[in-house]
């Protein structure tokens, strides 16, 4: 419902863009990770910590409702309930309200850096691999270093709290790297 909804105003409200940009921005506005920026911002941790408080310790319910899997999953089922429910066109408006900045947002400013490197390099027959260096942390507090390597040789170093967020900046660097080349 989710990918539904977003791809339709997408392609609606810019008619002039090319498919291929489309599914970027889409791809964006629905990952896990704008789905749990959403849930955040609809409070959605926050009432299933109420909801969930008198059956989950208060210490395990803590971590649960932090989590920005779990959050976006509850995000995700929430709007599963509701088509349900309600059917497509009720909700599809409210659908795009909700997740309206992130459109703006991928439209704007996100910027795919894996996607960028992948293809720039297509374009002279090179290819490019991620390798995981470094994973530090509790499972739900994990921090990774990751390199992006072309054609075996590390052009760019990247870390973040996700391994996608650590190649997403190992490939930006790798991008810098062949621009200076």
């Amino acid at each position: 419902m989710l990918e539904l909804a977003i791809a339709r105003e997408l392609y609606e409200r810019y008619p002039e863009a090319s498919e291929g940009r489309l599914a970027k921005i889409r791809s964006h506005v629905v990952s896990r990770q704008s789905c749990a920026a959403v849930a955040r911002e609809l409070l959605l941790g926050e009432q299933l910590g109420e909801a969930a408080a008198e059956v989950i310790g208060s210490d395990e319910l803590g971590r649960i409702v932090k989590s920005s899997n779990v959050t976006a999953a509850l995000l995700e089922a929430a709007i599963a309930a509701l088509f349900l429910e309600h059917g497509y066109e009720p909700i599809a408006g409210p659908i795009v309200a909700a997740f309206s900045d992130r459109i703006e947002y991928a439209r704007t400013t996100h910027v795919d850096h894996k996607t960028e490197l992948q293809e720039a390099l297509a374009k002279s027959g090179r290819s490019v691999s991620y390798s995981v260096l470094e994973v530090e942390g509790p499972p739900h507090d994990r921090h990774f270093e990751c390199a992006a390597l072309v054609d075996g040789d590390e052009l760019g170093r990247g870390s973040g709290r996700a391994k996608k967020d650590a190649e997403q900046a190992a490939a930006k660097q790798a991008l810098a790297t062949l621009v200076d080349q």
